[in-house]
């Protein structure tokens, strides 16, 4: 990043570790696969917040620049991106649906106790029927492999453009 007299100098940008993509190339297809079939039927507003919420539970700012600027250039609010970080005291943001995924997609993404907790699967069967739940789960589980590949790999944020691998 180019510095002038007003602007800081930031941190160099750190490598990535091994661009995974050019030595497995077949993997990369199949996530890609695999991610279009989680996809669909998920609202792509919702899919956003939750790839984003995943990414930021995962500590992948590889995801996070992708998935903030997918998010803002389909017309998410800048306000609803920000306050995803502490959503459970935001509940205004989001509706229902999208409070009842999000819930599900810290319980999905971590596991800590092994299992989803019954009442967070129920509160998400209640918003979502049977093959849309199917579908959601679907989606969470993708971006956390999708985030997982990124972090081990050190995937550098900030070069990304929205719709960049559409």
């Amino acid at each position: 990043m180019e510095t002038t007299e007003n602007t800081p100098e930031y941190a160099p940008e750190h490598p990535a570790r091994l661009t995974w993509t050019e030595h497995v190339p077949e993997v990369y297809k199949a996530m890609v696969r695999l991610d279009a079939a989680a996809r669909k039927g998920v609202d792509p507003t919702l899919l956003e917040l939750v790839k984003i919420r995943a990414s930021q539970l995962n500590h992948c700012a590889y995801c996070l620049d992708m998935h903030t600027k997918d998010a803002l250039a389909a017309g998410e609010s800048v306000e609803r991106i920000v306050q995803l970080s502490a959503w459970d005291e935001s509940r205004h943001f989001y509706t229902g649906k999208e409070l009842a995924a999000l819930e599900l997609t810290e319980a999905v993404t971590v596991l800590t106790d092994g299992f989803v907790p019954d009442d967070v699967y129920e509160r998400a069967a209640k918003q979502f029927e049977e093959a849309e739940l199917a579908q959601l789960i679907a989606a969470i589980t993708v971006i956390n492999a999708w985030n997982r590949f990124a972090v081990s790999t050190r995937m550098v944020p900030g070069h990304y453009t929205p719709g960049q691998y559409a």
